[in-house]
């Protein structure tokens, strides 16, 4: 993952930072990142809060755990819905 796709993801997200650098989303929505390193993949779900420190990013999830992991192996992440939309059930 480059910087300006992390800086597209939290943008779409409308997270806000703070003095720590700490950019944490709206309540009510997380997002999830896709990582790989080797031929091991791992999937972040419920990811709440990051922080982007150099090479590495720092993912909180709405659980408490925290992931720190390089930002070169992160290659995707998927925003999840807003709390306040509600899902349809088949096609529009």
């Amino acid at each position: 993952m480059t910087h300006e796709h992390l800086a597209a993801l939290v943008a779409a997200g409308e997270a806000t930072k703070n003095a720590e650098g700490l950019m944490t989303l709206p309540e009510g929505r997380s997002l999830t990142l896709y990582v790989t390193a080797g031929n091991a993949t791992l999937t972040i779900t419920r990811v709440s809060s990051l922080r982007h420190d150099g090479a590495l990013l720092h993912a909180r999830t709405t659980k408490g755990e925290l992931f720190i992991l390089a930002l070169e192996d992160a290659y995707a992440g998927s925003l999840d819905a807003p709390a306040n939309v509600t899902k349809k059930a088949g096609f529009l």
